[in-house]
């Protein structure tokens, strides 16, 4: 697929995964893509694991509960490290968003589905924290982000509609009207 392609039309995919295994070529591939993502002052904040194991999947899903996440034949674990980069700034937030935009878009290219999932991680249950202990993820890593990758078991949805370009995006200022 054409790049420009792939951006276009990646979108977040809910549904089930069928069991096939995703092969570690493959996974590899995606978490290369991560990895080659910019990073604040170099400092390369991002980490990233990826579950593939039936006995370990096993013991996530125990905690992820997610139909969607707990079916699919792979998991990526994206960790970050939060470091200040210099004058107090850190920019770990922006290192670990551009690495999972990365991922998505090369499991776009290799034809599987995925969703960030993100917020449902950090809800008051913890599940970010239960999935670190039974990764062994160390402290000061923090466990952000999980990636369900697989090939659907449903057909994909049509993405919804987004705003038009001209009510998003402007050359040389902002309209008159505003935002």
């Amino acid at each position: 697929m054409d790049t420009l392609a792939i951006i276009q039309s990646r979108h977040s995919y809910r549904g089930l995964y069928q069991a096939d295994p995703v092969p570690r070529e493959d996974l590899r591939a995606i978490l290369a893509a991560g990895l080659a993502a910019p990073s604040g002052c170099n400092l390369q904040t991002t980490r990233l694991l990826a579950a593939d194991e039936p006995g370990l999947l096993s013991k996530l899903r125990e905690v992820l509960k997610k139909p969607s996440l707990c079916s699919a034949p792979a998991l990526i674990c994206v960790l970050s490290r939060p470091q200040e980069a210099y004058a107090g700034h850190c920019f770990a937030r922006q290192d670990y968003a551009a690495a999972i935009e990365n991922m998505l878009l090369a499991i776009v290219a290799l034809e599987y589905q995925s969703c960030w999932y993100e917020g449902y991680l950090s809800n008051d249950d913890q599940i970010s924290r239960h999935l670190a202990q039974i990764l062994n993820v160390p402290e000061p890593y923090e466990l952000v982000c999980v990636l369900p990758v697989g090939l659907a078991a449903e057909n994909p949805a049509a993405p919804p509609a987004r705003l038009p370009f001209e009510q998003r995006a402007w050359f040389n200022s902002l309209p008159s009207q505003g935002l």
